[in-house]
């Protein structure tokens, strides 16, 4: 199979640079006139991937709002996952898991490898055990064609104290990390399996990625605050890298399709803009 860096930039170049998840809070789910059980579930994600799984590069389920609802609700991630397959939209799982040694490995044969019915292309994967702990997820990934997405600069304002503290050698934990991911992706072309997560809302000031090598998925746009032009700000340079995502954003404009697509629509639109805007 042809490497998730690959694959990614082939997406990112039909379909336009953009991201759009599945999330289905409660507060969405009563909004979209369906009931906060499996049921309404299956239907809340049946309608994003019948309105964008055929035009958006990226889909991202987010695990957790599956996982509450039990078995049934890992069956819908299940089914989800097959049908975004079916529209060759790229898969990535908001899972950001981490762990060490054995843990580590069954995580990455949960998701990473071919055999299983979770299988997806890319993961979401906290480094905070030492990104060296990730290693097995890495290496599966990149066995079986995928990619991991490391949190490194992430939106949420706690994270700074771990992610902005500065490690013996002068650099900062965030910046220790994109150093690393840019040395497995070293001589992947077009463009590395292995990504960053950096917040649309935060100003990662001083942080180089212009070497990660990988691409950079950019939450937190829309209704967490963050604007298209602050990617501008993201790459150093590196705009081809940078995924924005949007989820409550677009997912608002439900249940109806033509509003889903509509709302992705601009979306990329405004990305599109702002991006080119920064060349």
């Amino acid at each position: 199979m042809e490497h998730f860096g690959a694959r990614l930039r082939a997406a990112l170049d039909e379909r336009g640079p953009l991201c759009v998840g599945i999330d289905p809070h409660p507060a969405l789910l009563s909004a979209w006139g369906l009931a906060d059980d499996p049921d309404g579930l299956a239907r809340f994600a049946d309608t994003v991937v019948a309105a964008l799984g055929d035009r958006v590069a990226v889909i991202k389920p987010q695990s957790a709002f599956f996982e509450r609802h039990g078995s049934r609700g890992i069956a819908v991630l299940e089914s989800t996952i097959r049908q975004l397959r079916d529209t060759r939209a790229i898969c990535v799982l908001d899972v950001k898991r981490g762990d060490i040694g054995s843990t580590v490995e069954a995580y990455a044969r949960a998701y990473l490898d071919p055999s299983s019915p979770l299988y997806v292309d890319a993961v979401t994967a906290s480094p905070y055990l030492g990104f060296g702990s990730l290693r097995p997820m890495v290496d599966t990934a990149l066995a079986h064609g995928g990619g991991v997405f490391v949190l490194a600069l992430t939106s949420n304002p706690e994270g700074a104290a771990v992610q902005r503290a500065v490690t013996p050698d002068s650099r900062t934990v965030a910046q220790l990390l994109i150093d690393e991911i840019s040395q497995v992706n070293a001589g992947m072309t077009p463009m590395g399996s292995i990504g960053a997560v950096v917040g649309a809302t935060v100003d990662p000031t001083g942080h180089d990625l212009r070497r990660l090598g990988g691409p950079i998925l950019a939450p937190g746009l829309g209704a967490q605050g963050g604007t298209p032009e602050r990617l501008r700000a993201l790459a150093g340079g590196n705009l081809s890298a940078v995924l924005p995502s949007y989820s409550r954003e677009v997912l608002a404009h439900g249940p109806s399709v033509a509003g889903l697509r509509a709302a992705a629509d601009r979306a990329l639109a405004a990305c599109v803009a702002a991006l080119r805007a920064a060349e």
